[in-house]
């Protein structure tokens, strides 16, 4: 039995086909986000049909997670990206309890179950200066890309401080630190920094106990040390990181057909 967990995200399209039992990936792949959701679900669907040599009558359900959820219409079912998250990541690390999600447009954090339900969670939905798009703006600034930006920081021995906690008046700081000669690579690790301490507002302090980063900012060099130091424990970057919303709505299409 093949099912499908397909994450319709703010910035990217992720999408896994996974085999039961066994739970084994059969295929994944990521499409940058668009206009036309619906086609570019429908593309990158039909690709990993085709590379595994599938039809789409193989598969026996599909479960639509992420921001555009509702809009894919051949989903048999939808769950909110947080109960995927937490399944996906249980599935890959048994031992997690606490999650840092920080993708392109929101910030996560999550606890979770012995039994690896969600059992609280925060979340910053409001500003982009704890989540990707910030990043995305610090490296136009830089005239870098995201895979650049992290290489810059990681060589930063004096990180710049960006004091300001709105992404539009720290766009400013960016643009005046510039202007003064600070250099690249100190401002794109202020930047990260910047960015890890806003998202650790969210965590709770009480509990100590390490913690798995996941999301497609965790593929950036560095964030996972810089999350780690505004935590003060230590960070795990789950990995492939990007997919584990994808990998946990599978899942539970996996659960949903074995009900059926």
């Amino acid at each position: 039995m093949i099912c499908a967990g397909i994450d319709a995200g703010s910035r990217a399209i992720k999408a896994v086909l996974l085999e039961y039992p066994g739970m084994r990936i059969v295929a994944g792949g990521v499409a940058d986000q668009g206009v036309r959701q619906d086609e570019l679900v429908e593309s990158l669907y039909c690709r990993l049909l085709e590379q595994s040599g599938l039809t789409a009558g193989q598969i026996r359900r599909r479960v639509a997670t992420g921001y555009g959820r509702t809009s894919i219409d051949f989903a048999d079912a939808t769950i909110t990206e947080i109960t995927c998250q937490a399944r996906g990541i249980r599935r890959l690390l048994p031992d997690a309890k606490e999650i840092v999600d920080i993708g392109g447009q929101d910030s996560k954090f999550l606890r979770l179950n012995p039994d690896g339900g969600v059992r609280d969670f925060a979340a910053n939905d409001r500003c982009a200066a704890g989540a990707g798009r910030f990043l995305e703006m610090a490296a136009r600034r830089l005239d870098v890309s995201l895979e650049e930006f992290g290489h810059l920081a990681s060589r930063s021995t004096a990180p710049a401080a960006i004091s300001s906690m709105c992404a539009v008046f720290a766009e400013t700081e960016i643009v005046g630190l510039l202007a003064s000669g600070a250099d690249p690579q100190d401002i794109a690790s202020g930047v990260q920094r910047s960015v890890a301490h806003r998202v650790a507002s969210l965590v709770r302090r009480d509990s100590g106990c390490p913690v798995v980063f996941t999301g497609g900012v965790a593929m950036i060099e560095g964030m996972g040390k810089a999350l780690e130091e505004a935590l003060g424990r230590p960070v795990t970057v789950a990995p492939n990181p990007q997919m584990t919303v994808a990998l946990g709505a599978a899942i539970l299409a996996c659960r949903q057909a074995q009900e059926e």
